[in-house]
């Protein structure tokens, strides 16, 4: 090996070493944060598992330098598609690894083309992140029924057009400087299963149904939804069957709700005259959205105005579209083994309405 190759061979060495390390430290603060939530954290699970492919790329890196530079370029990869720049330290250094180790490589006539393919394949996956669709999670029990803990879905981007928040590093980056409100903008329908910044803190992603839109009176009566003082038509229907974590039953009252839109869905009532089974008149103001979860006794949305309150059209970041993997609540998602009684087969590719 020539020494500029070994010199670059080490390089590649250290900043693999280190991407992969700085990756690792990422993916386990997610999967604790995921944990802490009640959920299982699938993606945030797979994100322990992309930074090992840099150290691995970083052990061979002196050896076969050509591969390990592949390695740490896909792990660069796999960390910008799962968390986007929120790990952009992690990310630079595994791809800078990858380039000295393809640098160090004897194949250098290959080198142009496996760059041209790993840069368009980051671009695209950046574009499908920011504009289109990306995952999120369901960490708790709030959008019950209709959401479960355990599920994986897609949120379409496009849906509402974007802002601040749909752009990396929303949170470390003054976009607002030059993107204020939304652009492409579509307002939600009420309805709509939305993803959104909590205005308390803009850093965590809430997901609830729009009910209330600018200008709308929002009041609980006795359990019951209203809309502009007019009761929203309801009726019983079978039980819920809860399941816990501990594999333990209980039946849950529920309901169909019937929007003044025609939008149809279920919600559960856990109790009878629960804490806000019955609140004030809330008059959501111009330019928001009332937002509340289908499991009315067990969700934090914006009747809990010191928490949540009113949500801004411009904290919305998209619409939830269909759920792409479901897994028991109790279960870890890379417990593949469980799969065939811990997966929730009949909910995966189920549209979310």
């Amino acid at each position: 090996m020539k020494p500029q190759s070994r010199e670059a061979s080490i390089a590649a060495l250290v900043l693999g070493i280190l991407g992969g390390a700085f990756g690792l430290l990422e993916g386990l603060g997610a999967v604790g944060a995921a944990r802490l939530q009640g959920g299982s954290g699938l993606l945030q699970t797979i994100g322990i598992v992309v930074p090992v492919l840099s150290l691995v790329g970083a052990a061979i890196a002196t050896i076969n330098p050509l591969r390990a530079g592949i390695l740490m370029l896909a792990s660069a990869f796999g960390m910008l598609l799962l968390f986007g720049f929120n790990v952009f330290i992690p990310i630079v250094l595994s791809a800078a690894g990858g380039g000295f180790a393809l640098f160090a490589s004897d194949k250098k006539r290959e080198i142009p083309e496996i760059w041209s393919v790993i840069f368009h394949a980051l671009i695209i996956a950046l574009v499908i992140r920011t504009f289109l669709f990306q995952p999120f999670n369901i960490p708790s029990g709030s959008m019950k029924e209709t959401l479960l803990v355990g599920d994986y879905l897609f949120v379409s981007k496009y849906s509402y057009g974007y802002s601040r928040f749909s752009l990396p590093l929303a949170n470390a980056v003054r976009y607002d400087v030059v993107l204020k409100g939304r652009i492409f903008g579509s307002e939600p329908a009420r309805g709509d299963i939305v993803v959104f910044r909590l205005p308390k803190d803009d850093s965590v992603d809430y997901i609830k149904r729009v009910i209330g839109l600018p200008g709308d009176r929002i009041q609980m009566v006795d359990g019951v939804l209203h809309i502009n003082g007019q009761p929203v038509k309801r009726e019983r229907i079978e039980d819920f069957i809860d399941t816990e974590e501990s594999g333990s039953t209980s039946r849950v009252k529920r309901w169909q709700e019937t929007l003044p839109n025609g939008v149809t869905y279920t919600t559960l009532d856990l109790i009878d005259n629960g804490f806000y089974d019955n609140t004030p008149v809330y008059t959501v103001p111009a330019g928001q959205y009332f937002m509340m979860g289908d499991n009315r006794d067990n969700s934090t949305d914006s009747r809990v105005l010191s928490q949540v309150g009113y949500v801004p059209f411009e904290n919305i970041i998209g619409r939830a579209q269909i759920i792409f993997f479901s897994v028991a609540e109790g279960t870890q998602a890379w417990e593949v083994w469980r799969w065939p009684w811990s997966v929730r087969w009949s909910r995966l590719f189920t549209i979310v309405r």
